[in-house]
């Protein structure tokens, strides 16, 4: 059936449509070109045909072969492992005042002889402001004198002591200004000392050794560049001056006179006026960076007594000094006892802390438990604590252990 859209073509007669194709044949033979004769191959062999016969029977066709079997799916290769990212290297934030025995911290980060920290060292003369800075948990390790932990423990401050690194040997002097050569000379007088510091306690037991009662002078708080200007002017008549200072009061005074100094018998052997190093609670709580601390302090000590010139150098770049007077305090030989301080190495130091035998060259092994009563006593008499606490309340041998532990020094 045909939709209404198709159309019905009239039909021709068939002799016009016959006549017509016979015509158009003929014109296209006319019109093409001959084509040329296709080469002449052999005729083709008609193919074999195999009949069939009752003694040999046809041969069944043989079986296809079979399809190859499908290869098997290569399995999924698993992807390498991304290589671990590096650990972090903990940073320990140190601060230390403007002093050569404090400088080996410098060489332990310029050498970067404990690279398992990374050291950032600053500046800050007053040591309160940098235990306050570990209380408040933004510094982790500070170098200053070692008479602060009684203080600590009376003021419930988060900081102990963890290491004792060098007496003084000669560097501390109390000096007497022009016109005075006794102690008794001082009374109602002011000295200069640091209130609250080991040359505090220096300057009470000279006066009480001298027949003078330690609270029969006038204290003045001074820091030490202070200090030099109040001697120079006539505004104090005594100080306790440390290395360079102590010398420079001389050259500016040269009638002044030195009283005594840390190289006195009872110095040496209370080895009460030292250095020392504290930590923060916070940072004491990280355990083996904490030990690894310690260890930097003392590596710096070793490579300076093997290069004291590059050393010397290092400490004079960093605390900004001349290296003349980095050698005043701490020698220039690599000798503990060449100049002002005797620093003690890791031996020295542990034997003086009570954890390894035999006796340091000054005091007696765990020498630090007499200092600590002794130091403790005079903050009593000062005012400065109210009483006396155990030596744990302001030391922790935690670190010191620690790397003990791990073999150091052996």
């Amino acid at each position: 059936m045909k939709s209404n859209n198709d159309t019905t073509l009239p039909s021709k007669p068939l002799a016009g449509l016959l006549a017509g194709l016979a015509l158009t044949l003929f014109l296209g033979s006319c019109s093409q070109p001959p084509e040329p004769e296709a080469a002449t191959d052999p005729p083709a062999e008609p193919p074999t045909e195999t009949v069939a016969t009752p003694d040999a029977p046809a041969k069944p066709a043989p079986a296809p072969a079979p399809a190859p079997a499908p290869a098997p799916e290569a399995e999924p290769v698993a992807a390498a492992p991304a290589p671990a990212a590096p650990a972090e290297v903990p940073t320990v934030n140190v601060s230390l005042f403007s002093w050569p025995g404090y400088g080996f911290w410098f060489i332990a980060r310029e050498k970067n002889l404990v690279p398992e920290i990374n050291l950032n060292i600053q500046i800050i003369e007053d040591p309160y402001e940098s235990f306050g800075l570990m209380a408040a948990g933004q510094l982790d390790v500070t170098s200053s004198t070692v008479e602060y932990g009684p203080i600590a423990a009376e003021e419930k401050v988060p900081v102990k002591m963890v290491a004792y690194t060098n007496p003084s040997y000669g560097t501390d002097k109390i000096i007497l200004a022009p016109g005075i050569t006794e102690a008794k000379e001082l009374i109602g007088k002011e000295v200069a000392v640091l209130e609250g510091g080991l040359t505090q306690i220096f300057m009470g037991i000279w006066l009480e050794e001298n027949g003078v009662g330690f609270d029969e002078v006038k204290y003045t708080n001074l820091i030490m560049d202070d200090a030099v200007a109040a001697m120079a002017s006539g505004k104090v008549a005594a100080g306790e001056f440390w290395e360079p200072f102590g010398s420079n009061v001389l050259k500016v005074l040269p009638e002044a006179t030195v009283a005594a100094t840390s190289k006195d018998p009872y110095f040496k052997k209370t080895a009460l006026l030292a250095d020392g190093m504290y930590m923060s609670g916070s940072f004491l709580e990280k355990g083996e960076v904490s030990a690894l601390a310690i260890k930097a302090y003392f590596e710096a000590v070793k490579y300076w007594k093997a290069n004291p010139e590059e050393g010397n150098k290092i400490i004079a770049e960093g605390l900004k000094f001349p290296v003349a007077d980095v050698e005043l305090v701490i020698g220039s030989s690599g000798e503990s006892n060449d100049g002002g301080i005797y620093p003690f190495n890791w031996t020295e130091s542990s034997q003086f802390m009570g954890l390894t035998d035999g006796d340091p060259p000054f005091g007696k092994m765990g020498e630090i438990s007499n200092h600590w009563k002794l130091t403790n006593e005079w903050w009593v008499k000062f005012g400065v604590v109210k009483e006396t606490y155990p030596m744990e309340a302001g030391i922790d041998l935690t670190p010191m252990k620690t790397l003990k532990k791990s073999g150091y020094g052996e």
